[in-house]
């Protein structure tokens, strides 16, 4: 990974609107063959140079959840942080992710619910600049009164 900003907390008071974090990450083909193990999902687009070139896509892509695990990165480690329970998300892919694509996967914060701890981020991942996954995410952020 490169260009990441430090892990840790960002506990609900401290969270302002418009807020943002990223990361960072080359997809490899290791990254890809742990996930169709982990997932169970052995689709051939994912696994198989020659089945792969007669898709649409002409050439292996990632797996789409592989990608969207990026968003979840950012928001476990980063924003909110470590402590960050997951009500939900919505996706939207644009776009493939090849092996060897440097991803950047961006979390922002939109709105915030102090009374229920809730905050809703916009979650995007983009290639080369061009969007690849858009989405927006519902979070229980972290507190200083439950520390």
């Amino acid at each position: 990974m490169l260009d990441n900003f430090p892990r840790g907390t960002i506990c609900i008071e401290d969270l302002e609107i418009g807020m943002s974090r990223h990361l960072m990450k080359e997809v490899t083909d290791r990254d890809i063959e742990l996930f169709a193990e982990v997932s169970t999902d052995r689709n051939p687009v994912h696994l198989d140079d020659a089945y792969a070139m007669d898709t649409i896509f002409e050439g292996r892509i990632a797996h789409g959840m592989l990608t969207a695990g990026l968003i979840s990165a950012v928001i476990g480690e980063q924003l909110p942080g470590h402590g960050t329970i997951y009500m939900g998300q919505s996706l939207k892919f644009l776009g493939p992710v090849r092996p060897g694509d440097v991803v950047r996967a961006e979390v922002t914060v939109m709105e915030i619910d102090h009374g229920k701890r809730r905050v809703q981020l916009k979650t995007e991942c983009t290639v080369a600049g061009k969007p690849v996954l858009k989405g927006e995410a519902t979070v229980l952020a972290p507190s200083k009164k439950f520390d």
